[in-house]
């Protein structure tokens, strides 16, 4: 039975959306893309690369699979460790609007999302890895199947713009089982998911 990881990028107030370019998604009227890419540095891509090594198969949203598809194809060296990865390990679309994937190693989810990658979970071996794809990610938070958050949080906040956990998310307890920070200010935590919250009180004892 296949594990399920998220890796996101996320600004201090939450934001996950348009990352790594200006034109990288601008629905709602987002105008911050590409907010990552001044804390490049080469902790940030030794981790990602590192990151990248365990996958056995990786699952994918419309947007992230679209941008994704135009761009690591043409990644030809061998070694570099992402590039060949993403072209050479199968790749798991899901969506409602695609009606065939072309990017090679690549299969399109039919119906239901969390339906289809529950059952995927279990004839997959391995590690099947989320990359971006924060539609996705949310619709399977709501059904415990991510196993491991993998959270880059960015010193810097966006006021806007869509983020990973929205109102009405499940609740859930995470357990930190790695941190690291990089020179850029990056702080990158591992969480394994740990059930549902427990609650307390500081309230005094009535005498």
């Amino acid at each position: 039975m296949a594990t399920v990881s998220l890796t996101e990028f996320l600004s201090l107030d939450g934001v996950v959306q348009a990352p790594g370019g200006p034109d990288e998604d601008t629905s709602g009227g987002f105008e911050y893309g590409g907010w990552l890419v001044p804390y490049a540095d080469e902790d940030m891509m030794r981790i990602v690369a590192e990151r990248f090594e365990t996958a056995t198969g990786f699952l994918l949203g419309r947007r992230t699979y679209e941008i994704f598809a135009a761009y690591w194809p043409q990644v030809t060296d061998p070694a570099d460790p992402v590039a060949s990865r993403l072209n050479g390990l199968p790749k798991y679309v899901a969506s409602t609007t695609l009606d065939r994937v072309e990017w090679q190693n690549s299969t399109l989810l039919e119906g239901d999302a969390a339906r289809a990658v529950a059952e995927l979970k279990e004839r997959h071996e391995g590690e099947l890895q989320i990359h971006g794809s924060g539609t996705l990610a949310r619709s399977l938070m709501a059904h415990d199947l991510i196993d491991e958050f993998r959270l880059w949080v960015y010193p810097v906040v966006l006021g806007t713009g869509r983020r990973l956990f929205e109102d009405g998310a499940v609740p859930s307890a995470l357990r930190l089982t790695d941190s690291r920070t990089t020179g850029a200010g990056v702080a990158v935590l591992s969480y394994e998911l740990a059930g549902r919250p427990t609650f307390g009180t500081f309230e005094l004892d009535e005498q």
